[in-house]
């Protein structure tokens, strides 16, 4: 398993309850089942090639929001399934997106990410130790490096084969993988 380079997370950010996003999309019908509110982190440390969002991978660029106006703009639609954190790459700053996951499952949303890391890495502690408190809070994890090569628009929820889609509470209760059959 190769390990990712880490991206400083105060790069990312000011503080705890403020995400650097590249935006948001507030009626997804492709990052999961149903209607979904996708947000886009900003930062990603892999630069795959062919990547849907190359805008998205400076650190810096993006803006600043609040998990707070974030929230608002999910209470307002009663029509979500869930919400999808996609980027960039949202577990570089899983702090303050562990508050936006918590706080939608309050709600009664379901949460599903999107990451370069794999499941190992995220479960080990990579990029930090808050990742792995985020990753309790999914539902779904799509993991793995977008590979151009093996990327198809027949596949469901995942922009290339090599990509897991993991049920995250069934993983950990079984202290093994489990991958969702599509």
């Amino acid at each position: 398993m190769k390990s990712h380079s880490k991206t400083p997370q105060h790069a990312l950010r000011s503080d705890l309850s403020t995400i650097r996003i590249f935006g948001t999309a507030d009626d997804s019908i492709v990052d999961g089942p149903g209607i979904r509110f996708s947000v886009f982190a900003q930062g990603c440390p892999f630069s795959c090639p062919g990547c849907h969002n190359p805008l998205a991978q400076p650190p810096l660029g993006g803006k600043l929001v609040t998990v707070d106006a974030l929230m608002q703009k999910i209470e307002a639609n009663p029509l979500l399934a869930g919400i999808t954190l996609s980027g960039g790459e949202p577990f570089l700053q899983a702090e303050p997106f562990l508050e936006l996951a918590r706080r939608a499952k309050a709600r009664g949303l379901s949460v599903w990410a999107y990451s370069g890391y794999v499941w190992e890495e995220l479960m080990s502690g990579v990029p930090s130790e808050a990742a792995r408190e985020l990753l309790r809070e999914v539902d779904v994890l799509v993991d793995g490096l977008y590979v151009e090569a093996e990327a198809s628009y027949q596949l469901k929820w995942r922009g290339s084969a090599n990509q897991r889609i993991i049920d995250v509470p069934a993983s950990l209760a079984a202290h093994t993988l489990t991958e969702l059959e599509l």
